[in-house]
Parts: structure tokens; C-alpha cells; sequence
């Protein structure tokens, strides 16, 4: 008995920590979906001025948390390992350009195009993990790869210009879910210090290169940006060390789903026939990947 209370609390089992990790995965998607809506509000203030304060605002929200919980210690361990170091900083870039291109979108009445970038960020996440974790990909899982690609290409061809929004939404969470998945650390802890590194190059921007007035209502909106930030990207964070990165992907349909509704039904964005038939390429690949999903798995059942 002695060994045993001295060793703490059995692990929880494998089950457990699985569904545990979809709750968190899920949660922080149901958040991102609704975003839109507050950055809506924010439409007035340019996107690199609400970047930059997102970026301060999460740093100061993370940095009260972790000396609530009394973890500078663990932070400070993790800053010293050169090679966590360099895939934070990574990280940091990939996160700050996946926000901007968002903000951006948003601000430009163009969170249909965001809510495509997100819809193929699950097949950019399969691809990704086959090129760099060795994932191997069914035979489904490369015709949605294909099928996401000829989405892609008949929105370029029938719009005459390359879907830059979506693509690099895509390309940009998807690394940053790859970097994110190499680090097995608490997501709070990683989150901190990738806002630190970005906070510097925030607070310079604001401070030099940002001439806009903010009222009091604006700027009471933006400093909420830390909470709203950061609470969906630990679940992330702690959903990621728990799934597999294929999984985590199948859950992000939540969010580009809701982002879709939010476009259509709240704010007034037109759908027009290009635009739906490229959507409805993508939803097909994802019908596929789906449909592999469900097969395999009942299929490891037996």
C-alpha cells in the first residue's frame, strides 16, 4: 500500500484521455466558429492593430494564470530546451500570420473564404501528416486529398485569381497544428511563450507604426482579445497531445461549419454559384474522408 500511495494516483486509461481530448478538440472549434462575431465588432480597427493587441492581451491573460498556478518554474524549463525554444518560435510566426490572415478576412466581409481555408485545413492536416509523421494515407484519404486540390483549382480557374485567403488559412494552421504536435508540454505553458516572443514586435507596432484612435468601447472589446484568445487555443493545445493529428482534424469541421452559418445567416454574405460549387467539391472530399474514417474503424473493431 505504501508503494502504491507513494507512486499517486493510477493513470487514467487510454479511453479516457481519448475523450478527453475530443471534448477539449471540440470545444475550442464550437469557440472558433463563433469568432467571426466578435471580430465583426471589431471591423473599424485595422487588422494588424487588433493582431498586435490580441497578441499583448493573451500574453498578460496567460502570464496572470501561470503565476496563479504558480508555474514559472515549468515555463522557464521549457524556454531552456534550444530545441522547444525554436519550435515555439515557429510556432509564434505560423499562429501570428494564421490570425492576420483571419482578422483580415473578417474585416473585408470575407469569412466565407475563411470558413473554406478551415474546411480544408483537415485534409491539408492528412497530407501534412503523411509528409512529415509518416502517416500513411487509404486510398479514400488520397482521393480527398485530390478532391480538396480540385476545389481549390476550379475556384482559381472560375475566379480568375488564386484563393489566397482559404489556402494559406489552411497551409498556416495546419503547420502550426504540425510544430504544436512535436511538443508533448502543457499547451498553456507553450502558449505563453510563443505570445512572449510575438509580444515585443506587438507592442513596438502599436506603440510606432499604429496612428488609429480607439475609443473606450473599442478598446475594452480588444483587451478581451486575451480571453477569447487564448482559452479555445489551450484546449487546442491540450486536445493535440491527446488525438492523433487525422482526428483532430475531423473535428475541426465543427468550426468552419458555424463559420459557414454565421456568414450566410448573420452577416449577409452573398453565396453565388462559383463559390457553392466549391464549397460543394470540398464538402464531397470531406464526405469521403469521413466515410474512410467511419470503415476503418469499424473495421479495427472486429
Amino acid at each position: 500500500m505504501a508503494a502504491v500511495a507513494a507512486a499517486g494516483p493510477p493513470p487514467a486509461p487510454a479511453e479516457h484521455k481519448g475523450w478527453a481530448g475530443v471534448v477539449y478538440g471540440a470545444g475550442a472549434y464550437t469557440l472558433w466558429g463563433v469568432f467571426p462575431l466578435y471580430f465583426h465588432a471589431l471591423s473599424h480597427v485595422s487588422p494588424m492593430t487588433i493582431l498586435c493587441h490580441r497578441i499583448v492581451w493573451s500574453a498578460l491573460f496567460m502570464g496572470v494564470l501561470v503565476t496563479a498556478r504558480q508555474e514559472w518554474t515549468a515555463v522557464g524549463t521549457l524556454a531552456c530546451s534550444a530545441r522547444n525554444l525554436w519550435l515555439l518560435i515557429t510556432a509564434s510566426i505560423l499562429l501570428a500570420l494564421n490570425w492576420l490572415i483571419f482578422i483580415y478576412a473578417v474585416g473585408t466581409h470575407q469569412v466565407l473564404e475563411a470558413s473554406l481555408g478551415y474546411f480544408i485545413n483537415p485534409i491539408v492536416s492528412i497530407a501534412l501528416g503523411m509528409l512529415f509523421l509518416r502517416e500513411r494515407l487509404r486510398r479514400r484519404q488520397w482521393i480527398a486529398v485530390t478532391m480538396a486540390v480540385a476545389a481549390m483549382g476550379y475556384l482559381a480557374a472560375h475566379r480568375m485569381g488564386v484563393p489566397w485567403i482559404p489556402i494559406s488559412l489552411a497551409l498556416t494552421f495546419g503547420l502550426y497544428g504540425l510544430v504544436r504536435k512535436k511538443l508533448n508540454v502543457h499547451s498553456l505553458h507553450a502558449l505563453l511563450i510563443e505570445s512572449i516572443v510575438l509580444t515585443p514586435i506587438a507592442v513596438v507596432t502599436l506603440g510606432f507604426f499604429s496612428r488609429q484612435h480607439l475609443s473606450g468601447g473599442t478598446f475594452a472589446l480588444l483587451s478581451l482579445s486575451g480571453v477569447i484568445t487564448a482559452i479555445p487555443l489551450i484546449m487546442f493545445g491540450a486536445a493535440l497531445r491527446r488525438l492523433r493529428l487525422a482526428t483532430m482534424g475531423f473535428l475541426q469541421y465543427i468550426g468552419p461549419t458555424l463559420q459557414f452559418t454565421v456568414a450566410v445567416a448573420l452577416l449577409g454574405e452573398p453565396l453565388d454559384g462559383v463559390r457553392l460549387k466549391g464549397f460543394a467539391l470540398c464538402w464531397a472530399a470531406i464526405a469521403v474522408y469521413v466515410l474512410d474514417s467511419i470503415s476503418t474503424k469499424m473495421a479495427d473493431r472486429k
